[in-house]
């Protein structure tokens, strides 16, 4: 017996002994009587509620029909090419099968991929101690780990190949982290084995929800049908009332990936954590770590939530890394508490020619109102309007200069907060107009004629700002009432409204919102007057990244005053901007680490797997963060360091974007003055 021979026979003895593996035939799948009212109902809804008013008929069937497809086989591992061929039968009948009430149709799909999973699978888990032996790292050789290429295979041999390639790339991927062949193996059976009992454990409950849900996003990405499992889960998420991390998580292919970090919830406060990040294992404070790979997005979400103090770890692949190296970070489980995500100021001082100027910052993360206490009858209730304008009060007797709102990662909140909070820079008039199903627009706005703060003014957002950030970034860049800087914001301008159904619940997009000017924030969200760099890539991030969002439109504009010509100031404050860019060794770092990641991005689509490449491109990789590190630290007259393991955190505390938003005020303030000046 040779070695390669011996290391099966001992891999396939360590995983029979740990849990013997025997597939077992799965049962088809058939539509459950009792959902028949709920696909009436979902008709009514679908076509009489939301916004708009879209015949489900086979326009919205065919998008309907790749929606349930890319649900079940978003990276295009299981189905062949002729499996699609043939099921696309079914491609305009999604409209008549739910009008119908009898979505048999789509369990016909659902039950031919089920067998085609677990063939695929339990072929997989015989295989892998061989596959595992047999692979040769020094071979040249890649794998496209980019989900947007993926095609269908035409035949069982080809798709064998691709799976021959991913497994390599997950094997050397954990090879990589000092881990053994029979480990490797242990814990590939593990995921596969998971993926085998989540199909397992899916009934024909989940089925009708993924066939609802196909036709509800494709009217658009907010429009979904929750059964009653999913509905109670949608509920405990709203009112944040068990214990968790505090990050709103998505399916991305097989991953758990995560879309936004909560404001001042334990991810955020961690740090470590960011969005697009993916989670690939999870484990409570001792024990092993769990591969998440492939499993159910609610059943992720259940092994993150847990006791409060308590402490989860996620393993996870970082958006700005190389998507080579997995990281493991701890995080402790918590409330995200009102009282944490209450307003909060500060002050940047500012020399120029000799003088000290204040600019005063107040960071909002979202909009909130204890709804409770205001009830109650209590009259200091906590609310984000009220404690913005008591913040304002004390930043002004400090004597500040100018003032910066920071609505950065802001995801929205109250619309009142939002109009009130609008109310506290304008003496009164129209903050947000409001388009509902039926065409009639209706106007919120500012009736209080007391101003909080009517100096200069800036609001700092980014693509994580969304909702009721952009109608007040929006209505103060219309107003001309301040500047906007950072990013394109998130896009999110639809309302949605919960209704009941006879299963569960259906969240519809029920109307729409639009700026003073009359333009929708739908879509294209609120662009910056002056921009700032970021990791955030528009392309990936945002309303216009998802699948059918609504369109940006416009519609007639209301009645307001513009205080400020803002255009006529943003030429020269752009170009001073981009000087300081050009000069700051922080704003060079953060570009050419943007440049980087942007160009390691077409590394998923061939990442190497050939072993000694991949770790010179790993360690290429960290020297090239250490030198950019290193760079930064000599022009700012720090000492340089031997890794990126000795930078202490208060190293990198300083935030660049907001010190540079209170420079372009200063700019703002001393060209007014200078206009002023030369007008007299």
């Amino acid at each position: 017996m040779n070695y390669k021979q011996k290391l099966i026979s001992l891999i396939t003895s360590a995983i029979v002994a740990s849990s013997s593996f025997q597939a077992q035939a799965l049962t088809e799948l058939t539509p459950p009587s009792q959902y028949k009212k709920v696909s009436q109902q979902l008709v009514e809804i679908l076509e009489g509620v939301h916004y708009n008013k879209t015949p489900i008929d086979d326009a919205v069937s065919a998008i309907a029909f790749d929606e349930f497809i890319n649900s079940l086989d978003p990276t295009k591992s299981f189905f062949l090419a002729e499996d699609i061929d043939n099921l696309s039968q079914y491609r305009l009948q999604f409209d008549d099968a739910i009008k119908s009430s009898d979505p048999a149709m789509a369990y016909t799909i659902y039950n031919l991929y089920q067998k085609r999973v677990e063939a695929r699978l339990t072929k997989t888990i015989e295989q892998l101690p061989e596959l595992v032996s047999a692979f040769d790292y020094t071979k040249d050789e890649y794998f496209n780990a980019d989900p947007d290429d993926a095609v269908w295979q035409q035949n069982d041999k080809a798709l064998d190949e691709l799976w021959r390639k991913r497994i390599k790339h997950r094997t050397l991927t954990l090879r990589l982290d000092k881990r053994s062949d029979e480990d490797i193996v242990t814990s590939l059976t593990k995921r596969y084995k998971n993926q085998l009992k989540q199909l397992e454990q899916t009934d024909s409950v989940d089925v009708y929800q993924t066939f609802a849900n196909s036709l509800a996003s494709a009217l658009d990405p907010h429009t979904s049908y929750f059964a009653p499992r999913a509905s109670e889960s949608f509920n405990i998420n709203m009112r944040l009332s068990l214990e968790g991390i505090g990050a709103v998580l998505q399916q991305e292919d097989d991953y758990t990936q995560v879309v936004r970090i909560v404001p001042a919830g334990p991810a955020d406060k961690q740090g470590e954590l960011a969005p697009n990040d993916k989670i690939v294992a999870v484990g409570q404070e001792s024990g092993e770590m769990v591969d998440v790979v492939g499993m159910r997005l609610d059943d992720v979400v259940s092994m993150i939530r847990g006791e409060r103090d308590s402490k989860v770890r996620l393993e996870i692949i970082p958006a700005k890394g190389d998507g080579q190296t997995h990281k493991t970070i701890t995080i402790v489980r918590d409330k995200v508490k009102l009282e944490d995500q209450s307003a909060k100021k500060e002050i940047v001082t500012i020399e120029r020619q000799g003088q000290e100027f204040k600019i005063g910052v107040i960071k909002l993360p979202t909009f909130y109102s204890d709804f409770a206490a205001l009830q109650a009858g209590d009259a200091d209730y906590k609310s984000s309007t009220r404690d913005t304008k008591k913040l304002i009060e004390e930043l002004k007797e400090e004597g500040i200069h100018a003032l910066v709102l920071d609505l950065r990662n802001n995801g929205g909140g109250s619309l009142q907060e939002a109009n009130a909070l609008m109310g506290l820079f304008i003496p009164s008039g129209p903050v947000v107009q409001i388009k509902d199903a039926g065409g009639r627009v209706s106007t919120l706005g500012d009736r209080d004629k007391g101003l909080a703060y009517s100096g200069p003014m800036a609001v700092m957002i980014n693509r994580m700002s969304a909702s009721a950030s952009e109608i007040v970034a929006g209505a103060i860049q219309d107003y001309g009432r301040g500047l906007v800087l950072g990013g394109q914001s998130f896009g999110k301008g639809t309302v949605q409204v919960l209704q009941n159904v006879d299963q569960g619940q259906v969240k519809i997009t029920q109307a729409k919102f639009y700026r003073v000017s009359g333009e929708s924030t739908q879509h294209k969200g609120v662009m910056p007057d002056i921009e700032f760099p970021s990791f955030l890539n528009k392309d990936v991030v945002g309303e216009s990244a998802l699948d059918n969002p609504l369109p940006w439109d416009k519609i007639h504009e209301t009645r307001y005053p513009v205080y400020w010509q803002i255009p006529d100031f943003i030429p020269e404050l752009d170009l001073r901007h981009k000087d300081r860019l050009q000069r700051n060794p922080d704003f060079i770092a953060l570009a050419d680490q943007i440049d980087h990641i942007k160009k390691q991005e077409d590394r998923f689509k061939a990442l190497t797997l050939n072993e000694e490449k991949r770790l010179k491109q790993i360690e290429e990789n960290k020297q090239i963060e250490l030198d950019r590190e290193n760079t930064r630290r000599k022009a700012l007259g720090l000492e340089t360091v031997a890794s990126l393991d000795d930078i202490n955190e208060e190293d990198n505390d300083q935030d660049i974007y907001t010190e540079e938003a209170a420079q372009i005020l200063l700019d703002f303030i001393g060209i007014n003055q200078r206009q002023a000046a030369n007008s007299k």
